[in-house]
């Protein structure tokens, strides 16, 4: 039984995509499934007034801007492997749910618009994988437009991120006579046909590099640059090594074109052999590995009202260590109470499906009726405890009015559910809670909007918005005493957080740098201690 634990273990692979807005990342998240046959067929035709809308993006504002800013949990089957992909917000504005859905990953697919290169979301979020020592894997997106060559993207990720690069396939072409890649590992050259929209899996014909019928099939032009090309690349290029991908320091990378599906399956194919399978995780008793006996996993996201037509609220739970059965009891490390586990979900976007069992690596979702926070430990056994989520130093504040006193209730439940779920701070002052104009803090302008989309959509309740002057905050790691002990803080408005923990605003950066400079007793931090 323990060794078909473990082998169902290997086979699992749970990663989350990276990338810039507008790299391609929903149309590449479709293509995955449509390889894993978890669809059958990429976008959704409808009539001409509806708007295409992902599989994996399930809110309407989503689908009206065609844009993600909720992370949602996608789960299919390829090639004998269980994938569990964690779709991330593609929006800067949302780098906070990206971080805590990168904690639940093993693996990172880093997506780059070819035309483009790097972006600074895409350097934010490296920075994130970094410090996880997460495995990263490149795919270059695009290539059938004009964009910049192969070997000058590659120049760029080593010279920007200090990242080594292996390239694992190599493009035959490029903008409208891009028609193929070559497949170092396998030595197999991979000419495809082009479907309509790339609705359907593409077809292609798979020849050897050493194939005499290569210089006819390519022409003599292409096929003299690509062996030049591969030349160059064995020759003086990155080594290949799996430990070092594992390790975080050589990312393999792949070129295809998401929207007309080049490229997609030689890269499936690789990921799962060479990218990490569940790993262990650190924790308050110690390092817990996936074959650990007793059951563990943590919360990283909280989600309400994903089915309008019910008030539901999801917990999405990253499974570490043991086996999670139907119906279980664990313990909440946070509130030390037991918990039932009833009805849990298999997810697929806002698409659930009951489960009886599942094991580490696997993302499950548990119906929440207040039992659980973002970051909580559940367990069986003896107590132990994952590391919680930090959360980020907000750049834009406003007082959030309820426009309808009438809908009092509704409005503080609303907010209630949205702060629990971390779609967006909030902070108040230390004399207590103002229940209709709380002060609602994010890195981006967007948050504000989902946050006044969902309370009217969701709740009936019409908002109106305030910007307050403020543009830096800090927590004050050293806790109330230390301001009270101090004198008085000029020029600094001083709010609660929902830990009752205390944070300074400040008008601008100069007042922020007067204060740490004169009060580094504080222990200002950009990060909830």
């Amino acid at each position: 039984m323990e060794t078909r634990h473990s082998e169902l273990i290997s086979r699992r692979r749970t990663f989350a995509i990276i990338s810039h807005p507008d790299a391609g990342k929903t149309t590449l998240t479709e293509k995955l499934l449509l390889y894993g046959g978890a669809i059958q067929e990429a976008g959704a035709v409808k009539n001409r007034r509806a708007q295409r809308s992902a599989a994996s993006d399930w809110m309407e504002l989503e689908q009206q801007r065609g844009i993600s800013v909720t992370s949602t949990v996608l789960q299919f089957e390829y090639d004998g492997y269980h994938l569990n992909l964690l779709d991330t917000p593609g929006h800067r504005d949302f780098s906070e749910d990206t971080y805590r859905t990168l904690t639940a990953a093993d693996n990172a697919l880093m997506l780059i618009d070819a035309a483009k290169g790097l972006e600074e979301q895409t350097l934010k979020l490296f920075e994130v994988c970094r410090l996880r020592g997460l495995p990263i894997f490149s795919f270059f997106n695009k290539l059938d437009r004009p964009g910049k060559g192969p070997f000058e993207l590659i120049d760029e990720i080593e010279a920007e991120l200090g990242l080594a690069v292996y390239p694992v396939t190599w493009p035959i072409g490029e903008g409208v006579s891009f028609v193929g890649i070559a497949n170092r590992l396998t030595r197999t050259v991979h000419l495809y046909e082009r479907s309509p929209r790339g609705r359907r899996i593409a077809g292609e014909t798979v020849i050897g590099f050493a194939d005499e019928r290569l210089p006819a099939m390519l022409g003599e032009r292409e096929a003299t640059q690509l062996v030049e090309a591969l030349e160059l690349l064995d020759g003086a290029g990155t080594e290949f090594d799996r430990d070092a991908i594992l390790q975080g320091k050589v990312s393999p990378a792949f070129f295809g074109s998401a929207m007309t599906n080049f490229g997609i399956e030689p890269f499936l194919d690789a990921f799962l052999q060479y990218s990490s399978p569940p790993v262990s995780r650190e924790s308050s008793a110690g390092v817990i590995e996936p074959e650990y006996e007793d059951f563990t996993g943590f919360v990283f996201k909280l989600q309400a009202n994903m089915d309008p037509r019910h008030r539901d609220c999801l917990a999405f739970i990253r499974i570490c260590s043991g086996k999670f059965q139907k119906d279980m009891v664990v313990t909440n490390a946070r509130s030390g109470k037991r918990v039932r586990l009833t009805r849990p979900q298999k997810l697929f976007a806002r698409d659930l499906q009951s489960l009886e069992e599942a094991i580490p690596g696997d993302v499950i979702g548990l119906n929440n009726p207040g039992a659980f926070e973002i970051g909580d430990t559940i367990f069986t056994g003896p107590r132990i405890e994952f590391p919680g989520m930090p959360s980020f130093s907000p750049e834009l504040f406003a007082r959030l009015r309820n426009a309808d006193a009438g809908s009092a209730k509704k409005f503080e439940k609303g907010m209630k559910q949205l702060e629990t779920e971390g779609a967006v701070q909030v902070l108040h002052s230390r004399e207590g809670r103002s229940s209709q104009a709380p002060v609602i803090a994010a890195v981006g302008e967007l948050q504000f909007e989902v946050v006044r989309y969902r309370l009217k959509n969701e709740y009936g309740v019409e908002t109106g918005l305030e910007l307050l002057p403020f543009s830096h905050a800090r927590w004050v790691n050293a806790g109330w005493a230390a301001i009270e002990n101090g004198g008085a803080l000029h020029d600094v408005e001083i709010f609660c957080d929902r830990r009752e923990r205390p944070v300074l605003a400040f008008r601008n950066k100069w007042q922020m740098q007067r204060i740490l400079e004169e009060r580094p007793e504080l222990e200002l931090s950009t990060l909830a201690p």
